[in-house]
C-alpha cells in the first residue's frame, strides 16, 4: 500500500476505510439473516430469481396467492409443507425475501460508491485491483446463493449441504478480505513490532478456522447437530462407532452425520488450543498495545465460541443458539484477521 501524504489523500482513504467497514458490517447481516433463513427452513420459499425484478414482494391477497401457487409447484411442499396456509407460508417467505434484499443493498453499496469513487480518482492505482476483486467475490456470491437454492428445487427438497457451504464460506471470504483491505488502510503508514512464532501460528489459524466453517456449513446442511447431543462424548464414546458407518470410509466425513460432527467437534479444540497457544506466547512477548488487543479478543471470543458450540449441541440446536454460534464463527475470524493483520511484519 502506498504511503499516504497529509491533507486531501488521508480524508478520502478515511472515506473509503468507511465504505469497506460498511460493506463488511452488510456482510455480518446477511450472514445473520442468512443463518436465521437457513434454521426456520425458508430458504426455498422464492422459487425463482430475478437480478432486477422480485425487489417488490407481494403487496395483496392475489398477488399472495399467486406467488403460493408457485411455491406448491416444487417438492419442499409437495413432500414437506402441503399443509401449510398462506399465513404461514408469508412467515417464510419473510427472511428469504429479507436475505435477498440485503444481498442486492450490499450491491448498491458497493457498485455506487466504488464508481463515484473511481470518477473522483480517490482509489489508488494499488487499492483498484483489490476493490475490484472485492466487486467480483461479492457478484459471486450472488450467484453462488441462487445456485445453492436451485439445488433444493429439484427432487430432494433440500438444498446440497456442499453448495450451502460454498456460500457461506464465500460470504466469510469476501468479509475476511473485505476487512483485511480496510484494516490495511487504516495503518497503511505503520510498521509493526515483528513476532515470527504468532505471526506464523496465525497463518496457521486462519486456514483452519476457515476449515471448521466449511464443517459448521455441512453440519448445518445435513442437520447433524441433532445428532449426539451429548458433550464431551458422543453418546456414550469419544469417538463414535458410527463415524466409519458408509463406506468408502472417506464419504462419512463429507456426507455422514456423525463423522461430520466428529470432524467440527474436535476442529474445535485445535483452533482453541491454537488461540491459547498464542495468547500465552504473547503474554512472554514485547506485542504494541494493537497486538495485545487481538490476541485478548481472540481468546474471549474462542472461548464464547465453544461454549456456543457446546449449548448449541446439549439443546438441539434451538434457533437463537444456532445463529449466535454461526455469527459467533464470523466475528471469530474477523478476529483473527485483525490480529494477523496487526502482526505482519510492515503493512501491505
Amino acid at each position: 500500500m502506498e504511503k499516504l501524504d497529509s491533507g486531501s489523500t488521508s480524508n478520502y482513504n478515511r472515506a473509503v476505510f468507511i465504505w469497506l467497514l460498511t460493506g463488511c458490517f452488510l456482510i455480518f447481516v446477511t450472514v445473520l439473516v442468512g443463518g436465521i433463513t437457513r434454521l426456520t427452513n425458508s430458504g426455498l420459499s422464492m422459487v425463482d430469481w430475478h437480478l432486477f425484478m422480485g425487489v417488490v414482494p407481494p403487496l395483496n391477497e392475489a398477488d399472495w396467492i399467486t406467488t403460493f401457487e408457485s411455491y406448491k409447484q416444487y417438492p419442499e411442499y409437495q413432500q414437506i409443507n402441503f399443509n401449510f396456509t398462506l399465513a404461514e407460508f408469508k412467515s417464510i417467505f419473510f427472511w428469504e425475501y429479507l436475505h435477498r434484499m440485503i444481498g442486492r443493498l450490499i450491491g448498491m453499496v458497493f457498485i455506487i460508491p466504488f464508481a463515484y469513487f473511481i470518477i473522483r480518482k480517490k482509489i489508488s492505482r494499488k487499492l483498484l485491483p483489490k476493490c475490484l476483486l472485492i466487486l467480483l467475490m461479492g457478484s459471486f456470491q450472488g450467484f453462488v446463493g441462487w445456485w445453492m437454492v436451485k439445488s433444493g428445487l429439484a427432487k430432494n427438497p433440500d438444498v446440497s449441504h456442499y453448495r450451502l457451504a460454498v456460500h457461506l464460506t464465500t460470504a466469510f471470504i469476501t468479509f475476511a478480505y473485505t476487512f483485511w483491505v480496510a484494516l490495511s488502510l487504516r495503518h497503511n503508514n505503520q510498521t509493526t513490532s515483528f513476532h515470527k512464532p504468532i505471526l506464523k501460528g496465525l497463518k496457521i489459524l486462519l486456514p483452519i478456522l476457515l476449515i471448521q466453517i466449511v464443517y459448521g456449513a455441512f453440519v448445518s446442511g445435513l442437520n447433524a447437530g441433532l445428532l449426539f447431543n451429548t458433550w464431551p462424548k458422543m453418546g456414550e464414546h469419544w469417538i463414535s462407532p458410527a463415524i466409519t458407518a458408509m463406506k468408502p470410509i472417506y464419504l462419512n466425513f463429507i456426507e455422514g452425520l456423525a463423522g461430520v460432527q466428529f470432524i467440527h467437534r474436535y476442529l474445535a479444540y485445535i483452533v482453541a488450543g491454537i488461540v491459547v497457544y498464542l495468547w500465552v506466547k504473547g503474554r512472554k512477548l514485547s506485542v504494541n498495545n494493537t497486538q495485545r488487543i487481538g490476541l485478548n479478543f481472540l481468546l474471549a471470543m474462542v472461548t464464547i465460541q465453544f461454549t456456543l458450540g457446546v449449548f448449541t449441541i446439549l439443546y438441539g440446536v434451538p434457533i437463537w443458539l444456532g445463529v449466535s454460534h454461526q455469527i459467533g464463527a464470523f466475528i471469530l475470524l474477523g478476529g483473527s484477521v485483525f490480529a494477523l493483520n496487526a502482526f505482519r511484519r510492515v503493512a501491505d
